[in-house]
């Protein structure tokens, strides 16, 4: 999973980051998005798309870097849309990461030929 390799590489470099994933316990849920909202230390929230779909508020978050692409475009405005909560007061800015030679990039040929609705092209 990419979340594993992201959680090992922050380790690495001694960046503080809570994680949320399918694997975390309801009851814990909130807690983390509290600790990520409260903690200016934290400064990486990392969140699966699935998981983080309904009720998480990240209003502390100012970037949000997708790197897997979901096929439906509205899966990924909601994951960023996670930032775009009542109570932010930062610019946010989303990022999407699209691997050379990968479905992704004909995804993005497709948005761009405006053969593909549903997504503004902000760049």
């Amino acid at each position: 999973m990419v979340l594993d390799i992201l959680q090992v590489a922050l380790k690495h470099l001694g960046v503080k980051f809570t994680r949320l994933d399918g694997q975390t316990k309801t009851d814990e849920r909130q807690g983390l998005v509290d600790e990520f909202n409260d903690d200016e230390e934290i400064t990486v929230f990392l969140l699966s798309t699935k998981a983080g779909g309904v009720g998480i508020n990240l209003t502390a978050a100012s970037v949000v870097i997708i790197y897997d692409q979901d096929f439906n475009p509205h899966n990924d405005r909601q994951a960023a849309d996670r930032a775009y909560r009542i109570g932010q007061e930062k610019k946010v800015e989303v990022v999407k990461l699209i691997t050379k030679d990968s479905i992704d990039v004909s995804l993005l040929g497709l948005l761009l030929s405006g053969k593909l609705t549903g997504i503004r092209r902000i760049c």
